[in-house]
């Protein structure tokens, strides 16, 4: 299989350096004259990083009130300095929205009917009136056809109603390859939602419903440098226009898995960051995988869908936006860890957990 991902451009600075001007004596009785200093390079340009973080307790809720002295930022495990802070309750000050994908292209019909009973009883909940801008999105393999950005949980409601949910049974292939063609009508829906939320200002929820793409990982799988080259391009790409639009993503399946080589734990065999393209596998582009890479949520087997949800959007009430400054790396796309601790007991920080530096 293979994605095409974007190049990226290195921009580097050039300076040249004066040539050395000869000594130059002063007259009798006057001070001699200033010599110039050496010409220098000019300082590297910051690349400021910007994480949102959610604490939360014990019991998973979110914990505000923290202050800057709270955070210990590591970056592959040095502690950076945070050089912007600010702490956020609610929606007030930093816009929040969120965005619902129902997945009909790797969901059986019968599992997105009980999803959209399960979206609809959500929306019309407390009369309908919803905790944060949302708007949602009926991805089939024909269209994603997406609703307009509301509050008003009734009209999100009646235009999901109104969508067309009609899946064609993808049969030109089926097996490997037929799973191979739903990899990549949902890869190419997520970079088209990217592209969609990056120009929109504020953080982003995006909430996967389903049971995900096939991993399309395994021993039987053979891949070529070629198609690992694609998909490593293809990750590079995905995480730093996710960090960069503030895109935080969750996934949730109520039916549980649909795959022959798909479980509900075989994901997190992929979770940790890929350093070099000979690494690379399908299953390191997962959505679960990307949900947990992104410092979002991964719910799996729920029997209530509305009570789910409400798990993903509680991380609107109260989160951290940390800035730091990358350090320059030493060749293009490589791989840093991040990890965010809280000086406080029973709290646990949550954020994405890695990025691709550059030189």
């Amino acid at each position: 299989m293979k994605r095409v991902g974007f190049p990226i451009l290195l921009a580097i600075g050039i300076c040249a350096t004066s040539p050395g001007l000869a000594q130059q004596t002063a007259p009798p009785g006057q001070a001699p004259p200033l010599q110039p200093r050496p010409a220098t390079a000019p300082p590297v340009a910051a690349r400021p990083v910007v994480l949102d973080v959610v604490v939360t307790d014990k019991s998973g809720n979110p914990v505000s009130g923290l202050q800057q002295q709270d955070f210990t930022l590591l970056d592959d495990k040095q502690p950076q300095p945070i050089v912007d802070f600010h702490a956020t309750e609610g929606t007030k000050d930093v816009p929040v929205q969120a965005l619902m994908v129902i997945d009909a292209v790797n969901t059986p019909f019968q599992g997105v009917a009980i999803q959209r009973t399960g979206i609809d009883k959500f929306l019309r909940a407390g009369g309908g009136e919803l905790p944060l801008p949302m708007s949602i999105i009926l991805l089939t393999d024909k269209s994603a056809g997406q609703s307009p950005t509301s509050q008003n949980g009734n009209d999100l409601a009646i235009s999901l109603a109104a969508q067309d949910g009609t899946l064609r049974t993808i049969n030109r292939s089926q097996g490997y390859y037929g799973g191979v063609e739903c990899d990549q009508i949902s890869v190419n829906a997520l970079e088209q939602i990217i592209s969609n939320l990056q120009a929109q200002a504020g953080r982003k929820l995006l909430i996967w419903l389903g049971p995900g793409w096939p991993l399309l990982s395994g021993p039987q799988v053979q891949l070529t440098s070629k198609d690992r080259e694609g998909l490593f391009r293809t990750a590079v790409d995905l995480s730093a226009k996710l960090r960069e639009a503030r895109i935080t993503i969750y996934c949730i399946n109520p039916n549980g898995p649909s795959g022959a080589m798909q479980s509900d734990f075989y994901y997190e065999d992929f979770v940790k960051g890929v350093t070099t393209a000979n690494r690379m596998q399908n299953g390191n582009l997962a959505a679960q995988v990307l949900g947990v890479q992104t410092g979002g949520m991964v719910i799996n087997m729920s029997n209530d869908l509305p009570d789910s949800l409400n798990r993903c959007l509680a991380d609107r009430k109260a989160f951290y936006t940390l800035t730091f400054n990358a350090p320059a790396a030493d060749h293009p796309d490589e791989y840093h860890t991040l990890q965010v601790k809280i000086d406080k007991p029973h709290l646990t920080a949550r954020t994405r957990t890695g990025y691709y530096a550059q030189p």
